[in-house]
């Protein structure tokens, strides 16, 4: 990058400077992590230095994010449809922030599996919100009740499975890390076992 104040220069400037003060970093303490210098570090920071690569691959690692969200410019894509698999009564939305993570919309019309071998555990993370209905949730040997508008988050090593409460089916959104989504895929459709769409 040039040291001209073009657009995404100075937006970079901006990014590394934020994410430093949203941390809590003096341009000491940043420049330490860095292992850069002090006025090297203030110097990018007010634009009086040339933006190298270099740099910005070791300030993206100090600063715990990616070059890519680094350096990423706005985008006019803010909003996006889902892709909607019927046959499962699935939506399904892709998080750009994070590569793998989906986004799903089910309704849960069948109860949790009664029997602990229906059970799934698999690598991943998942987070869940009821947005309609009681949902209950297995997780190992404990039982859970998630009311409309509350959530849970959990690891999916755990055996777990998902299904409505008494009374009628109820809706759910649920995130899934790129883990969790395999996880999912690969253990197919059965009932109480939340499935996203490919």
């Amino acid at each position: 990058m040039t040291q001209d104040n073009g657009d995404l220069d100075g937006l970079v400037r901006k990014r590394i400077r934020a994410l430093r003060v949203a941390q809590g970093w003096s341009l000491e303490e940043l420049a330490a992590r860095a292992r850069l210098s002090q006025s090297t570090l203030s110097r990018i920071e007010n634009g009086h230095r040339r933006l190298a690569l270099d740099q910005l691959v070791t300030l993206a690692r100090a600063l715990d994010t990616s070059l890519d969200q680094l350096v990423e410019t706005a985008t006019d894509d803010v909003v996006s449809s889902p892709m909607i698999d019927g046959a499962h009564g699935l939506m399904r939305w892709s998080l750009k922030a994070e590569p793998g993570m989906s986004v799903v919309r089910q309704r849960m019309t069948e109860p949790p599996p009664e029997s602990p071998a229906r059970m799934r555990a698999h690598p991943g993370r998942e987070w869940l919100v009821v947005l309609s209905g009681t949902a209950i949730l297995l997780l190992g040997d404990r039982r859970f009740r998630i009311e409309t508008n509350q959530a849970a988050e959990f690891p999916t090593m755990l055996p777990h499975a998902i299904g409505r409460a008494e009374g009628g089916p109820c809706e759910i959104l649920g995130i899934f890390d790129r883990d969790a989504r395999r996880g999912h895929q690969r253990g197919g459709d059965s009932e109480g076992r939340i499935r996203p769409a490919p």
